[in-house]
């Protein structure tokens, strides 16, 4: 026996639950989720096919406009075309402002899978411009995203669109992922390479775009860009700036130079003396600790620092020096 259906009562402005037709939606301009790949939606086109849509889609009427726009359950709506639906279950409520609209979308999605990094940043950029506001933990605060991922917003949208747009790319297979760009971001905006006199970031972003889609050619993956980082960073530490300038403008125009090219022998070797200094100090600290009566019979660290003192005096009579006191 067919179940009646029923009608909800609807408030007099038409705010409430109802059916109305698939083709009188559209999609929210606001979204901050605006990339849907395939692959996750066949999996609901499937169960919307089989039980229908269980969970309405949030929708609001803006002014005059024919049109309703989503709020929620945009995915639901393009499976529902996909399907000939002829019409979805909708819960009107009253039309947001801008502010609250972006706000809205993000407080509804931050739960659900997390999206493409690069419309979600446009969004939280019409967020700083509509209220002037650009601290991390403001925007955190009003997105509901982490801190750390408003600041990775913060960091595509230093990028030229003709970048951004290849972050939007509808097709996965040839969408550059943000991780790309934020890995790179520490790189392309070190203070010191920035002020290389060769050094212009747009031509740098494009040449380290095309080494990282080139088979067999670092970086091979984006957490490359650290050891390129840190490898300049060393360099910078042991004074050698022009060196690593000439090595690193050789290696973003030569392919067949790898990351190592940028080891410089001077900065490792001021590396690892930085990293003795720290561990000898701390030991040092740690001798002088050492309550004698407390460790009187423990031989095993007496001939263990007997053992060290006699290093000690080795390296220091090959290094022509004569230990103090």
């Amino acid at each position: 026996m067919a179940k009646k259906k029923v009608k909800k009562r609807l408030s007099p402005d038409g705010i409430g639950v109802k059916d109305i037709p698939t083709k009188s939606l559209r999609p929210n301009p606001h979204n901050p989720r605006v990339l849907f790949d395939r692959k996750p939606l066949k999996v609901l086109r499937e169960s919307i096919e089989k039980v229908g849509i269980l969970v309405p889609l949030t929708v609001f009427k803006s002014g005059r406009s024919d049109k309703y726009t989503i709020l929620d359950g945009q995915r639901r709506w393009i499976c529902a075309q996909e399907l000939g639906l002829k019409s979805v279950p909708v819960n009107q409520v009253a039309e947001p402002t801008l502010l609250q609209n972006i706000v809205t979308m993000f407080q509804i999605h931050k739960l659900r899978e997390d999206w493409e990094l690069m419309p979600t940043a446009l969004k939280v950029e019409v967020l700083m411009k509509e209220l002037g506001e650009r601290g991390d933990a403001r925007l955190a605060e009003l997105t509901g995203l982490d801190r750390a991922v408003v600041s990775r917003c913060k960091k595509l949208l230093s990028y030229p669109r003709k970048y951004q747009d290849m972050m939007l790319d509808l097709d996965p297979d040839y969408r550059v992922k943000a991780d790309f760009f934020i890995e790179l971001y520490a790189v392309r905006n070190d203070r010191n390479v920035r002020a290389m006199p060769w050094f212009k970031p747009d031509t740098f972003t494009r040449k380290m775009l095309e080494r990282y889609q080139k088979k067999g050619v670092d970086p091979k993956a984006v957490t490359d860009f650290r050891v390129i980082k840190q490898h300049i960073t060393n360099a910078v530490k042991a004074k050698r700036k022009p060196q690593i300038s000439r090595n690193l403008r050789q290696y973003v125009a030569d392919t067949s130079l790898s990351i190592d090219h940028l080891a410089l022998p001077e900065a490792r070797i001021g590396t690892a003396t930085r990293t003795l200094v720290r561990k000898i100090d701390g030991l040092t600290l740690s001798i002088r600790d050492i309550d004698v009566e407390n460790f009187y019979g423990e031989f095993d660290l007496w001939e263990s620092m007997e053992k060290l003192v006699a290093e000690i005096r080795k390296k220091l009579k090959k290094a022509d020096r004569r230990p103090k006191g």
